[in-house]
């Protein structure tokens, strides 16, 4: 098993499918049917953005899943104390590659890049129905913090 940074967007847009799936099936009001070449497009115009990083998660030359991150930098201001953190945007694996530690491993690379980068938080959200998430999640030790919520009118 390999995991490599990334510019492939076609790979990405691939390995989307399976996240963006998952969430159009959650909340079919808020997400759009996966479209390859609209979100292909998308991911062209992140990839090389350099507060983004793609990992890629291959085994055999096979293409299995990826994460998605962003360096942030909050800087100080009157509210409250500047801070730096990696925010984790998406984690995709291959449908039956899933519960296979694949997750992990791209998770422990996440952690490994915060420690270059002298960062100490990784932040996150997930869709609150995603219950695969939650329990990951929460098998990392990640705790929750702030809640966002909605009234629907």
């Amino acid at each position: 098993m390999q995991i490599r940074q990334t510019t492939d967007y076609e790979k990405i847009a691939k390995l989307n499918r399976y996240v963006h799936n998952l969430h159009a099936k959650l909340y079919p009001r808020y997400f759009k049917e996966y479209n390859y070449s609209e979100i292909k497009d998308t991911f062209k115009s992140l990839i090389n953005n350099n507060s983004f990083v793609f990992l890629l998660l291959e085994d055999n030359e096979e293409s299995l899943g990826y994460v998605w991150i962003e360096i942030r930098n909050y800087p100080e201001n009157v509210f409250k104390n500047g801070y730096n953190s990696v925010y984790v945007h998406q984690i995709s694996i291959v449908e039956n590659q899933k519960k296979k530690g694949y997750g992990t491993r791209l998770m422990e690379e996440v952690y490994k890049i915060a420690k270059r980068n002298d960062i100490d938080l990784i932040e996150l959200d997930y869709w609150f129905e995603n219950d695969d998430a939650k329990e990951f999640y929460k098998k990392h030790h990640f705790i929750k913090y702030r809640e966002f919520v909605y009234k629907q009118l």
